[in-house]
């Protein structure tokens, strides 16, 4: 089974509407980063942050839950998202590497080129959630393949 994940900038109290949307990268700014799932997030998020895995995996749980074969809402905590939005371009080309050398982008063969991508992405949401006061929420819907 795979997974959508749509990654945006909204305000704190759109939670619901961001986890009943069916795509929410057309209403809010994001990105898609299928298959970054909470474990893949909690890495990143140790990078990040002195918090260890069970700590950062324990952040990652849902805000918002649409039930049986819906979607369902994270919130990347602050701390994280500040880090994501100070971080340089070499830096993010950095943690970018660190986290492609993981076991949890390893054994699902994530490219290094792919990884850096998406964290350079995530950053620049992060920037701009900072900038107009938003939150950065992920968005995951499974995928019954």
């Amino acid at each position: 089974m795979g997974l959508l994940v749509n990654i945006v900038a909204a305000d704190e109290d759109e939670v619901e509407a961001v986890g009943t949307s069916q795509h929410p990268v057309e209403e809010w700014s994001g990105i898609e980063a299928r298959d970054f799932d909470t474990s893949k997030l909690a890495t990143l998020h140790c990078l990040l942050s002195e918090d260890g895995f069970d700590e950062a995996l324990y952040a990652y749980e849902p805000i918002f839950d649409a039930g049986d074969e819906g979607a369902w809402v994270l919130r990347i905590p602050d701390h994280v998202a500040e880090k994501l939005a100070q971080l340089d371009e070499e830096a993010l080309e950095r943690v970018g590497e660190e986290l492609a050398a993981t076991e949890e982008f390893e054994m699902h063969d994530w490219p290094l080129e792919e990884v850096q991508n998406v964290v350079v992405e995530m950053a620049e949401i992060a920037r701009l959630a900072e900038s107009q006061g938003q939150v950065m929420l992920v968005w995951m819907h499974p995928l019954n393949t």
